[in-house]
């Protein structure tokens, strides 16, 4: 079947025949997808992370429709219905949505009116009717009178509910009525009568209509969740006459009293069946187009979010802002392990500024802070000012964190097992200052749907988002490389080839064995075997161990390259990672063999460059308007620096300093005109913006960036 597959996925992909069969291979094997771009370029000719997921779901989605289509052959032999016609019908089916429309004649239904006018003895009178030859159908109808049907017209009301059913079964018909869903489907939302009140955050759609096909996903999952939330009535319609004589050009043949009976059950059929089963399908259609836009703008923010600029190893002061129950102060080292916590209440209603500059003056002498971070949640904007203010022996640079999800890290089983006797203020200090040394390292613990970068996340069908997001946690956490020594269980498990139980195994086996001395260590780990190994050594780094390379992204399978390179050079593979200059004497083509090839051998020369880069950039410092921390300090026309947070199809929220974050709308990011607001923004981006309005009822304010100047 494999050959079968990848004939029709190298089609639909543009992507070679050898490429497709070779990563379907791969994935087989059980390798995954970072391992396969990264150490497997010659089997793959290149392919990079999005091409290896596209062949994946492509197969995954192939094997699908072949599970349903022998599902179905099944059930009609089953039945005894099975014809040569009918089977070549059912094998040439390409999509899921082919094979139901064939099955359906066949699957078993609940009764039905046509199913019961069959019990009584008519369908042969519907077929009578249906070939319109019979020009007196009324007199054919009296044959068929029994106990169960007492005269004339109840025959013909019974003949004509069969037909509808035949109708409604048809693949032509409901090809035809799709065929008009997709050029002119509406749909329609309205307020459900007396929730005007209680749902006005949907005033918006309580009398909303658009083309189905111009409907933007945001606008749709809003609609939905006003539907669910029983707020809003939602319907997607086209034309009924528009339907009713596009199904009269395939199924009345004549003008004769037989054909107007078909016109009767015509029309009945396309209102009571056919246009309530397209309607429900292109629902679920339309839903899941929008679940995956939605899903992709939260897995573009979500990458951008975990990929954000570093601070690195350094002592910090992290700081949870608050007012009445303080500020809650941790210190942390070069590691990110608590060193001590105390507890600050420099603003109202306390306000023990003096008290409060004292003790974290001294905190930062005494430890050697090298950097402050502070939270950006309630309180801030004043605690940032405060810190700022103060007159420290050496200039100690300050950074806001988004500590979006904090809190739910701060109160999860991961955090109370670390500080079991800490409360969540304190773990969620802890939380806020690793973010600022190692977003990645940090974000990991927690659900990415909790990290405010998503659009209707919790909306969205959740098995496919949860499969996208992982895919990019996993994604950065092997492009970035973790530390074996000190990682976390939670960085670990996304580490290609490990997932959970082994990550919980590498951290028992550091508890007991102290720190890895090689990436070999690793196959001593209980439960590791030789396959795994081959996924996650690579995306390992141990720092000072006994072999250069295992601080690299050179995989162990290639350090007899390196080692042959530097035995020709006539020296040891760490003199040859210190001299670049002897390293341009490497002649490439000298070093190919059965298993490797070029592409292989230039990674391992860029990565011999600058062993265990880490491909994320360095944090900067960034400082919000002065004097501008809540909403009430807003006024039209300001001028303001801001930190973009997310984006949406819609347009780009921006971060100003103050709790809520004002929306750039797609129409004000720029004079020039703007399709997809992430081709020209991006998270973390600073951007200056003006204040276009302010409506603090509904704490909404509105931005723009092409007006700031």
């Amino acid at each position: 079947m494999v050959n079968i597959y990848t004939e029709h996925i190298s089609g639909i992909l543009g992507i070679e025949k050898r490429q497709v069969e070779n990563t379907i291979g791969l994935l087989e094997g059980g390798c995954s997808i970072p391992f396969i771009s990264r150490y497997r370029k010659e089997a793959t000719g290149g392919l990079d992370e999005t091409q290896i997921s596209e062949i994946r779901d492509s197969l995954s989605k192939l094997i699908e429709v072949d599970s349903r289509r022998q599902v179905i052959i099944n059930q009609i032999e089953k039945q005894g219905r099975m014809t040569e016609g009918l089977k070549t019908q059912i094998n040439a089916a390409q999509k899921v949505t082919e094979l139901e429309d064939i099955y359906l004649p066949y699957r078993p239904k609940k009764k039905t009116r046509g199913t019961a006018a069959k019990e009584k003895g008519l369908e042969k009178l519907a077929e009578i009717i249906f070939e319109q030859k019979e020009s007196d159908p009324e007199k054919s109808a009296g044959n068929f009178l029994n106990k169960d049907v007492k005269n004339v017209e109840e025959a013909i009301r019974g003949a004509r509910d069969i037909i509808a059913e035949w109708i409604n079964e048809d693949k032509k018909a409901r090809d035809s009525i799709r065929q008009i869903f997709e050029k002119e489907a509406v749909i329609k939302s309205e307020a459900c009568r007396g929730r005007q009140e209680d749902g006005s955050k949907y005033r918006d759609y309580f009398d909303f209509e658009q083309e189905l096909k111009k409907c933007p996903s945001h606008r749709l999952l809003a609609m939905r969740r006003g539907e669910k939330e029983e707020y809003l009535r939602v319907s997607i319609k086209v034309n009924k006459e528009t339907a009713v004589k596009a199904l009269e050009k395939i199924f009345v043949k004549g003008s004769n009293s037989s054909s107007e009976q078909v016109r009767i059950a015509l029309a009945d059929s396309c209102r009571r069946l056919l246009l309530p089963s397209i309607e429900n399908e292109f629902a679920r259609i339309s839903k899941k187009n929008a679940d995956m836009e939605a899903i992709k703008v939260f897995a573009s923010n979500l990458r951008q979010l975990l990929m954000a600029p570093v601070l690195g190893s350094n002592r910090i002061m992290a700081i949870d802002p608050g007012f009445r129950t303080g500020c809650k102060v941790v210190l942390l080292n070069e590691q990110g392990d608590l060193i001590t916590n105390e507890t600050v209440f420099p603003n109202a209603p306390k306000n023990n500024r003096e008290e409060s500059e004292k003790l974290l003056k001294g905190l930062i002498n005494e430890y050697g802070i090298e950097a402050v971070a502070i939270g950006n949640g309630t309180a801030g904007r004043e605690t940032e000012e405060f810190v700022r203010g103060i007159d420290f022996a050496e200039k100690i640079p300050v950074f806001i964190v988004n500590e979006s999800g904090a809190s739910i890290y701060s109160a999860s089983r991961a955090a109370r097992e670390e500080f079991p006797d800490k409360d969540v203020t304190v773990r969620g200090a802890v939380s806020i200052g690793r973010r600022l040394m190692d977003p990645l390292a940090e974000l990991v613990k927690i659900d990415p749907k909790n990290l405010g970068v998503g659009q209707y996340q919790h909306d969205v069908d959740q098995g496919e988002l949860k499969k996208s997001l992982d895919m990019v946690v996993e994604s950065c956490v092997n492009m970035v490389g973790v530390n074996l020594n000190t990682a976390s269980r939670h960085l670990l498990m996304y580490i290609s080839g490990l997932g959970p139980g082994l990550a919980l195994s590498i951290v028992e086996y550091r508890k007991v064995k102290g720190p890895f001395k090689s990436r070999l260590e690793l196959l001593e780990v209980p439960g590791l075997g030789e396959k795994a190994y081959e996924q996650c050594a690579g995306f390992l780094r141990i720092q000072d161990g006994t072999n250069p390379l295992d601080n690299s992204a050179v995989h162990p399978e290639s350090y007899y390259i390196v080692e042959k390179m530097a035995g020709d050079l006539k020296m040891d593979v760490c003199s040859l990672l210190k001299d670049g200059a002897v390293r341009k004497r490497i002649n490439l083509n000298d070093y190919m063999d059965e298993k490797t090839g070029l592409p292989t051998l230039e990674d391992i020369m860029n990565e011999l460059e600058k062993p265990g880069r880490d491909p994320r950039e360095k944090i900067s410092i960034f400082e919000f308007r002065k004097g501008v921390n809540s909403i009430e300090d807003l006024k039209t026309g300001m001028m303001l620096p801001g930190i973009v947070t997310n984006i949406t199809n819609f347009g780009a929220f921006v971060d100003i300093g103050i709790k809520q974050d004002g929306l750039v709308h797609i129409s004000n990011i720029s004079h020039d005109f703007v399709r997809d607001p992430a081709e020209v923004l991006m998270l973390h981006q600073e951007v200056r913006v003006k204040v276009l309005d302010v409506d603090r009822d509904r704490k909404r304010i509105q931005l723009s960036i092409k007006d700031a100047g």
